[in-house]
């Protein structure tokens, strides 16, 4: 602890705009006892407050915070996703870089546990007639047997795989070194383009965990839901642009797939008026499913089990460094 201010600094912004609140008080728990913990409420806070820190974390930091940040030797960022820090400044500041990886994976794995069954059961459909105090037996069918291909086998896809298990489907990953095997009943990689329509050919969910990158980018495009079958659902909890939304939307208005499930989308926030809000095949929660109380407590375990190698300066020990 400096006398001149906080080690760790909360930053303002939190993930999909909720209080970090919980997260400083998460720290305080986990954190050496002398170790100062401030969470900043507003911009002037942060200006005021950054410059003490060894520690810096938050969902985002804005590029003129670094300059005066001297003693930062690590910004933990709040999400898995980076890409949106100013990486450049913050490496020529000797900055190290931090994620929330294998944050998500309970939180948003039971996400796609609950949405694949909406589908399987026709939660939604009956719903809807309960709202019009309607009697009528629909043809639901079962998880059980089922074939679910998961694009991604970190954290996230691995935790999806785990809770399908009880459900005894089969499972097909799809990965970048698919060499490295997985807890998948298969696995293929991304580049073997004859073994991913294989799967999507007999897949009767198809789960998007992967993260943005050029190769994953549109690579559910018009050809491969062509490819899936007429009652495959599709569940996106990646990045919204793995998807190519045009052609989902014309696959869904024609019934082309079973429907989809889509945590996130492209555009996003979407827009009140896109198609996608008003097709009955379509799910939508507005980037929801990895947030839940525990994200923070998590969270802050990573910080914490990180804290000895800050204290230390030794930060090619840190777990989750990105940058």
């Amino acid at each position: 602890m400096t006398d001149d201010g906080p080690d760790v600094v909360v930053l303002r912004e939190g993930v999909h705009g909720v209080s970090t609140t919980e997260y400083a008080e998460a720290l305080r728990e986990r954190l050496p006892a002398d170790v100062n913990v401030a969470r900043a409420r507003t911009a002037d806070e942060e200006r005021e407050l950054v410059p003490s820190a060894r520690v810096v974390t938050g969902h985002r930091i804005d590029e003129s915070l670094i300059a005066d940040a001297t003693r930062m030797r690590v910004f933990a960022c709040a999400s898995a996703g980076y890409d949106h820090l100013p990486l450049g400044a913050l490496e020529d500041a000797g900055v190290a870089v931090t994620n929330a990886s294998g944050v998500h994976g309970p939180n948003i794995a039971e996400h796609v546990v609950g949405v694949v069954l909406q589908f399987a059961r026709e939660f939604r459909r009956f719903w809807r007639q309960q709202e019009r105090h309607e009697w009528r037996r629909g043809q639901a069918t079962e998880l059980y047997g089922s074939t679910v291909t998961v694009f991604g086998l970190g954290a996230i896809g691995q935790a999806v795989v785990d809770r399908l298990e009880p459900f005894s489907v089969d499972t097909v990953g799809v990965r970048y070194s698919p060499e490295k095997g997985g807890p998948t009943d298969e696995v293929v990689g991304f580049d073997d383009h004859r073994g991913v329509d294989d799967a999507l050919a007999r897949s009767d969910y198809v789960v998007l965990a992967c993260p943005l990158t050029e190769t994953t980018r549109g690579i559910i495009d018009a050809a491969a839901l062509t490819t899936m079958e007429p009652h495959a659902v599709l569940v996106n909890v990646g990045r919204g642009p793995l998807v190519e939304t045009d052609a989902l939307v014309a696959a869904l208005q024609k019934n082309a797939i079973g429907g989809a499930a889509l945590d996130v989308t492209d555009p996003e926030p979407l827009p009140p008026n896109h198609p996608l809000w008003d097709l009955e095949n379509a799910f939508i929660t507005p980037h929801a499913s990895g947030h839940t109380p525990r994200y923070y407590q998590r969270l802050a375990d990573v910080l914490a089990a990180n804290w000895a190698a800050v204290d230390a300066d030794e930060l090619d020990d840190l777990r989750n460094r990105v940058r």
